[in-house]
Formats: structure tokens, C-alpha cells, sequence
């Protein structure tokens, strides 16, 4: 009998070995031309490749991205959930081996049957058992496949938020100097601008000029002063952000450089060949591995919906007293072969739910590509466009610091009105402030072209 069970178990399991859950499954849509980005698409190297701590320049803020990327409460959180991914990932491979418990049962039991002499049945015993599911249909290895790729995916979603993280501290710390700067332009105006009432004053005093050109300078150095008090706000709020990155209360100053200065990159910048932003991009990875999981959760459902094996072997010793109890040999033998016959359906949805499930991580996947790559052409763009603005705007200073100075020599000369040495003061001052962000706004670009091709995540 034991024998013809066995035949029939071997039987199955060579019938339905040959099935697949998850053949059937379409395969993402990822296609990318090796020109998506331009001649700059083809180089085989990229400014991903660097790390941060190569990439950025400035002393100072490579301090400050070391500290946040230390003491970040989000990325602590993304590490512990590594952690936790890696622990279940090794409870489920050690479901594919044999369990090994130990038991010491001791029970007094006491029978009064009807019309039956009482009965006393006690036990002692020291027994131990080892437990086997053999993975027939491999449901126990899609598991752990599922594991394995979501444990991975947690490592990818740490790395992607340290990728953020980098991006975020660079952009708020260019942002930080860059106000700083203009506080500076602004607080320099206001000198030469109180100057400038103090000359129109004794003039106006002297009968030189009507109180008209008092009023006017007044009034220019007033507009310069009004613009302080929400340059520091945004400093303070600035500040506060970094230090939030940073893990620690807004109570710290943060040392930075004093200016902001042009980038030294050169105008073509190596992009890498588009397919390998797929490898480059954690984020991308961790989609991907999401699909893997989902791929292997069909595989598992498909896998739960057959027959499954329990094999059970316990040892020991058992009497009904302790002076013969090692005396006594004990050994039992169980194999639990269970089939599904009727259940309604709930294995086939199961299954079913698994291919939605997995449906929708493909789509989200070849969603992902799509923006990664919007992403770096946005990217892009923008950095282009910046630098364009940075020599404008530098064009547009020089002509105005020129204008002023030739207003005030005519102006000095009789030969134009003071409204007029203000109005090319004010356009000097706007032309400082408009190169000073240009330059903001070109630093700002280039670090979200880094972020976009798949830099910031290394460790240093």
C-alpha cells in the first residue's frame, strides 16, 4: 500500500513538473534608441559615473551631504526597512529545509466512563521531531524568489533616496548661497544709494536741485531696504530645510561659501548610451525588482494550487513513569499528502489576482522608464537653456554697469536729469540680481541632470 501511494505521488508530481504559471506572462516594452539624447547620448562614459563627493566642488557642501546622508532620519527609516526585507527574505529560504523542534509532553489523564472502571493513563516522554514540506511544485522557491527580489528592491529604495537626498541638500545649498549673495548685492546698493541721498540732500540744501531729487533718492534707497527683510526670511527657511536634511534642530548655523561661482563643466557634458540609465537608475531597479516579485507571486499562486506534501519523522521516548521512561523507545512516522478538490475557486482567483497584480507592476515599470527619461531630457534642456541665460545675463550686467556710470558722469555734467541716474541705478541693481540667479538657476540644472542620469547614490 505504501509503495502504490508512493507510485501515485511520483506519478503527479512527473504530470504537472512540466507546468508553468507564469509562461504566458507579456514581457515589458521597454524599447530605447541609442540617439534619444543627441551625439552627447553616445559617449560610454557619464557624469553619473562620478560620485558625489567627486561631482560637487565645494568643500562645504560635500560636508553637509556627508551629514545628511549619516543622520537623515528618511534614510535611517529606508535602512531599517533593508534590514527587515533581509531577515524575511532569510525566513523564507529556511522554509525550504527540514524543522527540528524538541518537546518534553507530561499528562495525567483520568477516564470515568459510563458503566467503566476509572482509568488512569499518564505520560512522560522526551521526544523530538523534524518537519519537511517538500516543494513538490516549487511554491516554496517562488516564495523565495519573491523575497529575494523584494529584498532587493529594498536596497534600490534606499539608494534612490540617497539619490534624492544628495539632490535635494545640493539644490537647497546653491539655492542658500545664492540668497546670501543677494543679500549682499542688495546691502552694497543700499550704501551707495544713502550715499547718494546724503548728496541730493545737501543739494536740495544748497538750492542746487528741487526737493524733487531728495524724494527720488529716497525712494530708491526705501525700495533697496524693503527687499531685506524677506531675503532673510527665505535664508532663515533656507537654513531650517538643510538642517532638517541634516537631522538637527534649527538652531545651528551652517558654514558655507560666501559666493557662488560659475560652473567649470564644459559645454558637452557626457550623457552615457540611454539603455544603461536602466542599471544606473535605482529607482528604475527597484521597479524592476517589484516586477520580479509580482512575477514570482504568480509563479507561487500558480504553484499553491496543487497538491502538497508533509513529511514528519519524531523520536524519543515515552512511558507512564519516569523509572522506565529511557527504557522505553519511541518513533512515529507521518506523510500528510494534501489535494484541493473544491474551494470554490479561491486558489484560481488567487492566481488570477497575481496576473492583474503583476499586469500593473509591469505598467508601472515602463512607466518609470518613460519618466526617468522625460526626466534627463527635461534636464537637459533646462541646464542648456541656463547656460544661455548665465552669458545674457552677464552681457546684460555689463551693459548696465556701463550705462550707470556714463548717467552719473552726464548727470554730474548737467546734461540729464537725476531721474535718470536713478533709473539706470535701478536697472544695475536688477542686472546684478538676475545674473546672481542665473548663475543659481545653472548650478540648480546641473544638479538635477546628475540626479536624472542615475548619480548620488554611491557611497563613498
Amino acid at each position: 500500500m505504501k509503495r502504490y501511494l508512493l507510485l501515485i505521488h511520483i506519478f503527479i508530481l512527473f504530470i504537472l513538473s512540466g507546468c508553468s504559471g507564469v509562461k504566458n506572462l507579456i514581457k515589458p516594452d521597454v524599447e530605447i534608441p541609442d540617439n534619444l539624447f543627441g551625439i552627447n547620448s553616445l559617449d560610454s562614459l557619464t557624469i553619473a559615473d562620478l560620485g558625489w563627493w567627486e561631482f560637487y566642488g565645494d568643500e562645504y557642501l560635500r560636508e553637509i551631504i556627508d551629514t545628511v546622508l549619516h543622520n537623515n532620519k528618511n534614510l535611517q527609516i529606508a535602512a531599517q526597512r533593508v534590514e527587515e526585507a533581509h531577515l524575511l527574505y532569510n525566513v523564507d529560504k529556511a522554509s525550504l529545509l527540514p524543522e527540528l523542534s524538541f518537546r518534553l509532553p507530561w499528562n495525567h489523564e483520568t477516564n470515568n466512563y459510563y458503566k467503566e472502571l476509572d482509568l488512569i493513563d499518564p505520560e512522560i516522554g522526551v521526544k523530538a521531531t523534524i518537519s519537511w514540506e517538500v516543494d513538490l511544485f516549487g511554491s516554496l522557491r517562488w516564495n523565495k524568489k519573491k523575497s529575494e527580489a523584494q529584498f532587493k528592491a529594498s536596497i534600490n529604495d534606499e539608494r534612490a533616496m540617497r539619490m534624492v537626498l544628495v539632490a535635494e541638500t545640493a539644490s537647497a545649498y546653491f539655492r542658500l548661497v545664492a540668497l546670501d549673495n543677494e543679500l549682499s548685492i542688495v546691502k552694497s546698493t543700499m550704501s551707495t544709494r544713502e550715499e547718494g541721498v546724503r548728496l541730493a540732500k545737501l543739494r536740495f540744501e544748497g538750492g542746487l536741485t528741487s526737493e524733487t531729487v531728495y524724494q527720488q533718492a529716497q525712494v530708491q534707497y526705501a525700495t533697496a531696504a524693503a527687499l531685506i527683510p524677506n531675503l532673510e526670511y527665505n535664508i532663515k527657511v533656507t537654513e531650517n530645510q538643510l538642517l532638517l536634511l541634516m537631522g538637527s534642530l534649527p538652531n545651528k548655523k551652517i558654514r558655507r561659501s560666501s559666493e557662488l561661482k560659475d560652473n567649470t563643466l564644459p559645454d558637452r557634458i557626457p550623457l552615457g548610451i540611454p539603455s544603461s540609465l536602466l542599471e544606473r537608475r535605482p529607482d528604475i531597479r527597484s521597479s524592476e525588482n517589484k516586477l520580479q516579485a509580482a512575477v514570482a507571486n504568480v509563479g507561487y499562486t500558480y504553484a499553491k494550487r496543487f497538491p502538497s506534501l508533509n513529511i514528519e519523522l519524531t523520536g524519543g521516548v515515552e512511558d507512564n513513569d519516569f523509572k522506565n521512561l529511557f527504557r522505553s523507545p519511541f518513533s512515529y512516522v507521518a506523510e500528510n499528502f494534501v489535494a484541493p478538490l473544491v474551494d470554490f475557486g479561491k486558489r484560481k482567483n488567487r492566481y488570477k489576482a497575481a496576473i492583474a497584480a503583476y499586469n500593473e507592476s509591469k505598467l508601472s515599470y515602463e512607466n518609470k522608464v518613460l519618466e526617468a527619461f522625460n526626466e534627463v531630457d527635461n534636464a537637459l534642456t533646462r541646464y542648456r537653456s541656463a547656460q544661455q541665460a548665465v552669458i545674457k545675463d552677464s552681457e546684460l550686467l555689463d551693459a548696465s554697469e556701463k550705462y550707470q556710470d556714463l548717467t552719473w558722469k552726464q548727470y554730474r555734467g548737467g546734461t540729464i536729469n537725476y531721474i535718470d541716474v536713478l533709473d539706470a541705478q535701478r536697472r544695475y541693481l536688477e542686472a546684478r540680481i538676475s545674473r546672481m540667479n542665473a548663475i543659481r538657476d545653472e548650478h540648480l540644472a546641473l544638479v538635477q541632470l546628475y540626479k536624472a542620469l542615475g548619480g548620488g547614490w554611491q557611497v563613498e
